[in-house]
């Protein structure tokens, strides 16, 4: 199933007027932006906005920037379609987002960004845990078909004979399965909807970064979904691995086999992945293989991206711009994150080289 940028967003032609008015400025609440950057350290503040599943790697990231540089980064975790929004409406100098920017959000981001093409760099890659609530049970096996029809709502006994048939060593509880997904605009929802779309014929909703059916139980952000299994037993749902705590996860099947996610098997669709057809030297997007082909490798898998312009009306929020992606492109940042989360992979070395040219665009005089 090839990535198109064709997803749209409700409402954004409402952005239009914004970038009139706002259109690659600084003037995004980032405080003093000046300053002099004599001796390699910066002063000034840049803001960001974005997916929640990259709130522990941000957190990592900004607080080793600005101990190591002085210049003072923000990221609201706001969910990745807010990101995206913000990014274009030049309230926030860059985005964090888990689905790449559909053909008109990169119109727009391009327009903001002064007619240059933006940045798209994939530098968080994880795993999406299928994760759970039963007590007494840490891993079950599913099938892209078993899934789908959970998700669906088809399936609604944990004992059902489809699943059972598949975990024959454990004894399943007669209890509901109460699935539980994103409330806002996630990037999470269509990654875990593109497995399921490319994995199983029964799963027939166009992935989107909304949820497709109403009247499910749901929850805004990473958290807010983590938080509502935990605390509510038979519950389902889909989210960042390195935030699911200590709640049971589904091993999903993998050439004939079942799999548990980690951040090997994850980097493991990465290396096997092609570009997308309209990917450039800036546009770093993956059109991942999830169909559940390729052996040892997990499919549920999310790149969040890192969305910037490659020239901002202050060469000093540039340079902060430049060196903060420069870090967390770096081996040092990714480990960082890596060690923040616990779950998500470093990106390879020929995909940092890639992104570190393309980082080397942004124009800071």
């Amino acid at each position: 199933m090839k990535i198109a940028r064709n997803r749209g967003m409700a409402g954004i032609a409402a952005l239009t007027l914004a970038l009139g008015l706002a259109a690659c400025t600084d003037e995004t609440g980032g405080g003093d932006n000046g300053g002099d950057n004599a001796g390699g350290s910066l002063e000034g503040t840049i803001n960001g906005s974005g997916a929640s599943s990259q709130v522990n790697a941000q957190q990592a990231w900004r607080d080793n920037f600005t101990s190591n540089t002085g210049a003072i980064v923000n990221y609201d975790s706001t969910g990745s379609g807010t990101g995206r929004d913000q990014f274009i409406a030049g309230e926030v100098h860059y985005a964090g987002t888990d689905s790449i920017l559909d053909e008109e959000e990169l119109n727009l981001a391009t327009e903001r960004c002064g007619g240059e093409e933006p940045l798209e760099l994939p530098l968080y890659i994880s795993p999406i845990a299928i994760a759970f609530n039963l007590d007494g049970i840490e891993n079950v096996n599913m099938s892209a078909d078993v899934l789908a029809q959970v998700f669906n709502g088809d399936i609604t006994e944990w004992n059902d004979p489809a699943i059972a048939e598949l975990n024959e060593d454990i004894e399943l509880p007669a209890q509901p399965i109460i699935p539980v997904n994103r409330a806002d605009d996630s990037g999470t929802t269509e990654n875990f909807q593109q497995y399921l779309a490319e994995a199983s014929d029964l799963w027939t909703h166009e992935p989107s970064d909304t949820w497709p059916l109403s009247g499910t139980q749901s929850a805004e952000q990473t958290a807010g979904v983590v938080n509502l299994v935990t605390s509510t037993p038979g519950t389902i749902t889909y989210a960042d691995a390195s935030q699911i705590g200590d709640l049971g996860t589904v091993a999903v099947e993998v050439a004939g086999e079942y799999l548990v996610y980690s951040p090997e098997a994850a980097a493991a669709i990465v290396d096997n992945s092609e570009k997308t057809d309209d990917a450039t030297d800036r546009i770093l997007t993956v059109d991942l293989k999830r169909d559940g082909s390729v052996a040892d490798a997990y499919p549920v898998v999310m790149i969040s991206y890192l969305v910037a312009c490659t020239q901002y009306d202050d060469a000093n929020t540039a340079e902060i711009v430049k060196e903060y992606f420069t870090y967390m492109t770096s081996a040092d940042g990714q480990q960082a994150a890596a060690g923040a989360n616990g779950g998500n992979a470093p990106i390879s070395d020929d995909l940092r080289e890639q992104a570190m040219a393309a980082i080397d665009q942004i124009q800071t005089n």
